[in-house]
């Protein structure tokens, strides 16, 4: 017999929301979160283990669905890696803007680079930044594999210091629109990319750290 209240992944993203969103605080226990929601406990288990998984995975959800949305334009070859994730970064930050009062009731004060949301975060991102291609300097592409691999991890990283970055900048941002924050992010990102064409391996560490340090000026 099918279910008259199909529960899905999404829905309970949607129901655990409002509920914060209207208590300021987690449900007391699964079993009365789906019991309220009419819906059975252990159907929550098929997408959860708990409460914070949920949390952990809010942020997650979102820089996919910006993914995908994204990726109805990022398919053209006409479109250079920097526009391709650009339009990530737009799409993720408006989807972040829409749900403002909750992402930040998630994040709380705590920095992003050294709290337990940020792990599977960094997953999606590093998925996500594995199908760009960044055209890589030709003494890369003729060197030895670890030195190839290497400059993709330093890469990586530099570009995760970027948004952890850029999310810091957007929660304290007060600008009209958080348009402080779509200057942020494409300044930076035109200086990141600049220092990855032009300049050594070493630079494209040092932008993490710069970026790390741009967090802590006043707007």
């Amino acid at each position: 017999m099918e279910k008259e209240n199909l529960i899905t992944e999404e829905k309970i993203f949607e129901l655990y929301g409002d509920y914060i969103l209207n208590h300021g605080e987690r449900p007391n226990n699964t079993y009365r979160f789906a019991k309220d929601n009419n819906f059975e406990e252990k159907d929550f288990y098929d997408y959860f283990s708990s409460f914070e998984q949920i949390e952990k995975l809010m942020l997650v959800n979102l820089f996919n669905k910006s993914v995908e949305l994204a990726s109805e334009v990022n398919h053209s070859d006409e479109m250079i890696s920097k526009e391709k994730l650009l339009n990530v970064y737009f799409i993720f930050f408006e989807n972040m803007t829409m749900n403002r009062s909750l992402v930040l009731m998630i994040l709380g004060n705590s920095k992003m680079h050294s709290a337990k949301i940020s792990h599977q975060l960094k997953e999606a991102h590093r998925n996500f930044i594995k199908t760009l291609d960044f055209n890589d300097w030709e003494i890369i592409k003729k060197s030895k594999d670890n030195i190839r691999n290497f400059h993709e991890k330093a890469r990586e990283e530099a570009l995760w210091f970027h948004l952890v970055s850029a999310i810091e900048f957007w929660k304290k941002d007060t600008s009209p629109s958080f348009e402080k924050t779509d200057i942020y992010i494409e300044k930076t990102i035109d200086t990141g990319f600049e220092l990855m064409d032009n300049e050594p391996l070493r630079k494209v560490i040092d932008l993490g750290k710069f970026l790390f340090k741009e967090n802590f000026k006043k707007n």
